[in-house]
């Protein structure tokens, strides 16, 4: 049963080799947010794309069955025009986070990187260590967010929390 002040947000960070996700709960009339769980889907990098879309499919399914969020956030997908492979293969995972999020029946807001960045270090153009030292500052972990794809999806599921 879910707490009537809560709301929970799954934060992703989309990606072939490494999926980051960040659950926060939102809670209390000051809505402060609170780490629930962080962490990466890895694939295997020699696997075939099929297999590798078929693993970040099933552990996120696994993750909205166990933490029952309100909101899935993930990163829109941008294309950097020197590196257009870099965004096809992120599409990729994206698709499946949105497939799995729909089976689910969870809403998705999408986030430009730049929006979560500025949002979260005022900078809209941090870098990622940057991301992981404000992570570490809000959130106040004794430690940095490790791998960054974790801290990038902390970031936006924190910025989701916050437009709500």
């Amino acid at each position: 049963m879910k707490h009537p002040q809560r709301y929970r947000v799954l934060g992703i960070d989309p990606g072939l080799n490494i999926t980051g996700y960040g659950i926060v709960d939102f809670a209390g009339p000051a809505g402060e947010p609170a780490i629930i769980e962080g962490g990466a889907i890895r694939t295997d990098a020699k696997a075939d794309i099929a297999r590798r879309i078929e693993q970040i499919h099933a552990d996120l399914t696994g993750l909205l069955a166990e933490f029952r969020p309100d909101l899935v956030a993930i990163e829109n997908l941008y294309a950097h025009y020197a590196h257009p492979r870099t965004s096809i293969l992120m599409a990729h995972a994206r698709g499946v986070v949105l497939l799995a999020a729909q089976q689910a029946q969870v809403a998705v807001r999408g986030l430009s990187a730049t929006k979560v960045k500025k949002n979260l270090t005022g900078n809209g153009h941090a870098s990622k260590r940057q991301v992981q030292r404000s992570i570490q500052a809000v959130c106040r972990l004794e430690t940095l967010p490790e791998p960054p794809d974790v801290a990038d999806a902390l970031a936006i599921a924190l910025c989701a929390g916050r437009q709500r």
